[in-house]
């Protein structure tokens, strides 16, 4: 009961974001439409840079945001990449609340930011032209048609309808995997890697794609507790995008673009961690 009920509080956490998201999108399509398109795909090279930014804000729900952004081809892969690999979870109020030294708080938020956009220009400018997901306003109907709903001039009810349908699936995967980490323990996982810098970093990356929360706060704790180094806890915190991943997949239907963009969060969490180590430990 206790797993399901903290899926569920996340859910409510998460469900202003969605809905928001959503809104955004029903009014891009209902009222700027070729307008609005022509600015993305003007500004869409600063993409990376804007996401970047705004994924350091301390809350989860922005992944998902990108997610969805991706997926109507709103947005450039490079800044979904940007905004996966900045965003700041529930890590910072964690760190916040543990008197964390504020100069070592700003350094994590603002090395997530670097990578992020760094990364997300490397992969606008090496693959973003092979992604199918360019950036189009006309192409939101695509989501649309995804979500087999109707969407008219009334945007609430197809923007609810769509934040229903994402929410109850995001809500029944937390829950199992809140009964998972229950059984198994994440501690139990990344404690493995005390004193072993890159398979630390290894496994707090896997921890970090599990696409829940709780994965950011596990390891941020670790970090609070002297468990693991800085360079770790950045490898896990790269790659936990919190349900950013799990929307992707699901709202997005291109499953090869999504292997691609998670194996580039993978990548970049594991290298970055392992250079942080090397260089500070």
């Amino acid at each position: 009961m206790d797993c399901i009920l903290d899926a569920l509080i996340d859910l409510v956490k998460l469900i202003p974001f969605l809905f928001f998201t959503y809104l955004c999108m029903e009014y891009l399509e209902g009222h700027l439409q070729d307008k609005v398109g022509n600015i993305l795909r003007k500004a869409g090279k600063s993409g990376p840079l804007w996401g970047s930014a705004l994924g350091i804000i301390p809350q989860c729900g922005f992944s998902a945001f990108g997610a969805n952004f991706y997926a109507g081809h709103l947005i450039s892969v490079g800044t979904v990449v940007a905004i996966f690999l900045s965003t700041s979870d529930e890590m910072l109020p964690l760190l916040l609340s543990a008197e964390i030294p504020a100069v070592t708080v700003i350094l994590i938020l603002l090395g997530k930011a670097v990578i992020g956009l760094l990364i997300g220009f490397l992969t606008d400018f090496v693959i973003g032209s092979f992604f199918s997901n360019k950036i189009k306003a006309t192409d939101i109907h695509h989501f649309c048609e995804h979500e087999h709903c109707k969407c008219g001039h009334n945007i609430l009810k197809p923007a609810l309808m769509h934040t229903l349908r994402i929410g109850g699936f995001i809500f029944v995967i937390s829950a199992i995997l809140n009964i998972i980490i229950e059984f198994v323990g994440l501690e139990n996982v990344t404690a493995i890697a005390e004193g072993r810098p890159v398979l630390g970093v290894l496994i707090a990356c896997i921890v970090g794609l599990i696409p829940n929360c709780g994965a950011s706060v596990a390891i941020a704790t670790l970090f609070i507790d002297g468990v693991i180094p800085v360079g770790t806890m950045m490898g896990g915190l790269l790659t936990g995008a919190g349900v950013g991943l799990l929307v992707l997949f699901k709202v997005n239907d291109d499953i090869k673009e999504n292997l691609i963009i998670t194996s580039i969060i993978f990548v970049t969490g594991l290298i970055s961690g392992i250079l942080i180590n090397l260089v500070l430990l």
